[in-house]
């Protein structure tokens, strides 16, 4: 942490998945800029990234533009959120590892099994993976119901989360081996307080449809980053006169969506709450599934060696 005046300062590096001049991450700098608490920095993919999961740019360099954001230094960067991350915590950009990253304010919720698709989670994954406390952030955009001002009320509603998380840094107490994902209701000014939850098994069910390639001039991103598709888009042809039967086009569609019932992230969040949601990054079945194969190997291992 830097220190001025004998007041510790503690730096905070945002990044996320909506590119670096997206309203949510906006609106997060402009509200930790306000606080005159904190030395914030902004490492952002320059375009948009949105569910590009953990994904990282492996053998070309990836560019970092200098960008005039008031109060920060911030870079765009022409890879994904885990790149920027990881650039950003790797002191090759910046002249020292950041106390907290942020990643967010991401339009839509990233609950259930949607934190796997996230490019959001993946860039607080990734300070994860180095050991610097992280938390991903998301607000529930509802189109005709929610504003670009929501993205600055859940910014605000975030604050104590955050100022309670560098206090328990300045401790040496948070937590190592978690992160934290932070999701806030569609209507943030009557949110009904923090609720810790644990991750639930929620999905929109993707499917694909063939267009014609007339649509390859067209704006082909008709799924929003909240994974639902913009019910206003008209910006495909699906003429089955007009496929080409050579080169065939195909884009994903929303085919519905499966909820879990339980106590978890999307539930809470849907009825109102902010919710509060640790991480980790192992990927561990549940335990019928280990009873199952604990007794399916061995019997698959005899088997092979009496057809020898």
């Amino acid at each position: 942490m830097e220190v001025a005046n004998n007041v510790p300062q503690p730096t905070i590096m945002v990044t996320n998945d909506d590119g670096i001049d997206a309203p949510g991450l906006q609106a997060l700098v402009r509200t930790l800029v306000s606080t005159n608490r904190y030395r914030v920095w902004v490492c952002a993919p320059d375009s948009e990234k949105s569910a590009v999961s953990h994904s990282i740019t492996w053998r070309q360099p990836v560019s970092a533009k200098h960008t005039e954001i008031s109060g920060a230094t911030a870079f765009a960067v022409s890879g994904t959120p885990a790149d920027c991350t990881s650039l950003g915590i790797s002191k090759a950009l910046f002249p020292s590892v950041p106390d907290l990253v942020l990643s967010g304010i991401n339009m839509g919720s990233n609950c259930g099994y949607h934190t796997v698709y996230s490019g959001t989670v993946g860039g607080a994954r990734e300070a994860f993976f180095y050991g610097v406390p992280s938390v991903s952030i998301s607000y529930d955009w509802v189109g005709g119901i929610s504003s670009i001002n929501d993205f600055t009320l859940a910014a605000e509603a975030c604050l104590p989360i955050i100022n309670a998380i560098l206090l328990e840094i300045n401790n040496k107490t948070f937590p190592k081996n978690c992160f934290l994902n932070v999701d806030l209701p569609t209507n943030i000014p009557k949110h009904k307080g923090y609720k810790l939850t644990k991750q639930g098994k929620s999905i929109v069910k993707m499917g694909w449809k063939q267009v014609s390639s007339d649509a390859q001039g067209n704006n082909i991103s008709n799924m929003l980053s909240t994974m639902t598709n913009d019910p206003n888009s008209d910006a495909f042809n699906t003429d089955a006169k007009s496929v080409s039967q050579e080169n065939r086009l195909f884009i994903r569609e929303v085919k519905g969506g499966a909820v879990d019932d339980g106590e978890t992230d999307y539930r809470f969040v849907k009825e109102g709450y902010i919710t509060v949601t640790a991480l980790g990054a192992l990927s561990h079945a549940d335990n019928d599934c280990q009873t199952f194969f604990k007794e399916w190997l061995p019997a698959v291992a005899e088997h092979a060696s009496s057809a020898l």
